[in-house]
């Protein structure tokens, strides 16, 4: 029996774990680096040792400290969560070595599964079908997909759709695969861009039976990283269906699989599938399974690491439909940049349950590894939560999830909320024409150019006045006589720029370019506007210098502009500012040389992603302030580009 269980892992999968045991009765032990001290993890299991360091090369993925602190600890198992060290079948060995319990599959199928050119080769001897890997590619292979051999989630993978482009995308994979796996090793495979991704749940007992728990559908993606998630797939008629689950069973059988584990195929638009890899782990978007079996798979975990067997002969059907959508503090229309700072708010209305399932037929459930007040850095994937809507058919659990991301309050880094709820109402994504090109595809539509709206900078106006006139006998703007209007400017995070002139009148507001307006009521945090006989409310909560706005329409994020502003301040336009802070991997280009707009010029490392800064117009690179391994800030001055001289005559 389990008694105290480390988790070798952070954040939300942390938090997961940890509910379980204390449903279970079993004693927690988290680990954590210096930027996690306080973080919602560390501070909720019964235990936690710290892991001296910041970077994840120098703490959690550290077999030795994490095998060190279970034993300084007094646990007798240990939890590798997801990603980390979750599928490195030597951390899984020194456990055992230990004499510590591995809540995991056997190190020796990790190892069988742990690189995917030999996956591939023994899913094919076990007559699963695989999409096979390309050797000598020319260009009837085009387009090509470049993948690390080691690992996943998005890192070493490269789209090449020109030969021209191998060799560099391949230099790129190789450096991402290294630092995120510790291999270089990655290969080629046929790239379908309109394939759908679908895995199976697994799981194994030690007593020969295997259960496949459904399937899930996991083509929305960015970066070959997955942001929305369902179960069960929709469209898959039974046929298709059985032989996905089976080919599943095949695999785990095949290298005698145990535990909680993935199977992950390609679904091509011709309806043949082809295996791609096994997660030998449990997954992030695991709780789309629970919410339409039921399952506690992380309890199912235990029980199968303790030598118990699984409790049926078969897993219990799905009932309903379960939606997830990952909330990530990054910047869609900005190339995906990661978002940084502080997290101010994150509040889910209506949430059914953190971290399980309920009763129910319909609910919402909130998975979250951050808090008000968590820094988002440069460290760690920039997840915020997931966040699941389940409900007995698809279309109601799209709804539900898209209203609750709308009228979900979020203070802080920029997020994907817009872009995920924009998918989830998408007429494509509602008739399930859903693919791994997606978001690619429907970019304009998700991603359309803002529409300026003054109501917002209207309501920050009322409720800042309602915040400065405390204790005034008459409101901020109010006069006996006609005057000049109260004005006020604001910005929002789109550049457009808001300026708002009102006054009170014995009538009551007058505000110059919203007639039909009238003020219902204004508080410091809160304005309800009548807008031609319709009412609007608004909740405001002002953070440093930003005003964030959040009404049933929609979010929008504001600053508010001095009334006379700098003429100085203004920045170079040849100055190439650091669209995020990371660290420099590598540079592409010199001082001198003649660059042209969307040449890369240097690598940024932030958020185990590599991300490519290129030159925004034709021009000579003048000055090139930065150097591989240099760590820079959100805004440093990475390089100054002049224009081109003009030809001579």
């Amino acid at each position: 029996m389990i008694t105290n269980l480390l988790v070798a892992n952070r954040g939300e999968i942390a938090r997961r774990v940890f509910r379980t045991c204390r449903r279970l009765g079993i004693a927690t032990t988290a680990v954590y680096a210096d930027p996690d001290a306080d973080a919602p993890h560390t501070r909720e299991a019964d235990s936690a040792v710290r892991l001296p360091g910041a970077a994840p090369a120098d703490t959690y993925l550290r077999a030795d400290l994490l095998v060190r602190a279970a034993l300084a600890a007094g646990a007798d198992a240990v939890h590798p969560g997801y990603g980390f060290l979750s599928e490195n079948a030597e951390f899984a060995q020194a456990v055992l070595d230990a004499g510590l319990v591995w809540v995991g599959p056997p190190p020796a199928a990790i190892a069988a599964m742990g690189s995917k050119t030999e996956a591939k080769r023994r899913m094919a001897a076990a007559g699963v079908p695989v999409l096979a890997a390309v050797t000598a590619p020319t260009e009837a292979d085009l387009p090509l997909l470049v993948k690390a051999a080691a690992g996943g989630g998005g890192r070493g993978m490269r789209v090449v759709h020109r030969l021209a482009e191998l060799e560099q995308e391949l230099a790129a994979a190789r450096a991402e695969a290294a630092k995120a796996f510790g291999s270089d090793e990655v290969f080629c495979e046929r790239y379908l861009p309109t394939g759908r991704h679908i895995e199976v749940q697994l799981l194994a007992d030690t007593h020969g039976t295997v259960w496949a728990v459904g399937e899930r559908d996991c083509s929305l993606q960015r970066r070959h990283q997955k942001v929305i998630e369902e179960a069960p797939a929709p469209g898959l008629d039974e046929e298709l269906r059985t032989g996905l689950h089976t080919a599943a069973v095949a695999a785990a059988r095949a290298i005698g699989y145990t535990g909680a584990g993935t199977a992950e195929f390609l679904l091509g638009p011709d309806g043949r599938f082809h295996f791609l890899e096994m997660n030998t782990r449990l997954q992030v978007e695991h709780p789309v399974t629970e919410c339409v079996t039921g399952l506690d798979l992380v309890a199912l975990q235990l029980r199968v690491a303790e030598g118990e067997p699984l409790p049926a002969p078969q897993p219990p059907a799905p009932r309903g439909h379960a939606i997830e959508a990952r909330l990530y503090a990054e910047d869609p229309a900005h190339d995906w940049q990661p978002q940084t700072g502080t997290l101010h708010r994150l509040e889910l209305p209506d949430t059914t349950v953190e971290f399980g399932t309920a009763p129910g037929d319909t609910g919402l459930r909130l998975d979250s590894g951050v808090e008000p007040g968590s820094t988002i850095g440069i460290h760690y994937d920039p997840m915020l939560a997931k966040v699941i809507a389940w409900a007995p058919t698809r279309a109601a659990a799209a709804r539900r999830l898209a209203d609750a991301l709308t009228r979900a309050r979020i203070h802080g880094p920029v997020t994907n909320r817009e872009l995920l709820t924009a998918a989830l109402r998408h007429p494509a994504f509602r008739s399930g024409r859903v693919h791994t090109a997606f978001l690619t595809e429907h970019a304009a539509e998700l991603l359309p150019a803002p529409k300026p709206d003054p109501l917002p900078a209207l309501a920050a106006a009322l409720a800042d006045a309602a915040a400065r006139r405390a204790g005034r006998a008459l409101p901020s703007g109010w006069r006996n006589l006609p005057s000049q209007p109260q004005t006020k400017r604001y910005t929002d995070l789109h550049g457009t720029e808001y300026e708002v002139r009102y006054r009170f009148t014995r009538d009551g507001l007058v505000a110059d370019a919203h007639p039909g307006t009238a003020l219902v009521l204004a508080t410091p945090d809160r304005v309800v506007l009548d807008v031609d006989g319709r009412r609007l409310g608004y909740d405001l909560a002002v953070h440093g210098a930003q005003v964030h706005v959040d009404s049933c329409t929609g979010a929008t994020v504001l600053t508010a502009l001095d009334r006379f502003p700098d003429p100085a301040a203004h920045s170079d336009p040849g100055a190439l500012l650091a669209p995020m802070p990371g660290t420099v991997v590598r540079t592409a280009a010199a001082p001198g040389d003649a660059v042209t707009a969307g040449q890369p010029l240097l690598w940024l490392e932030a958020m185990k992603m590599e991300h490519r800064v290129t030159a925004p117009a034709d021009g000579v690179l003048a000055e090139l302030r930065v150097a591989p391994g240099q760590q820079v800030e959100l805004g440093t001055l990475l390089a100054v580009i002049h224009p081109a001289a003009p030809p001579t005559a």
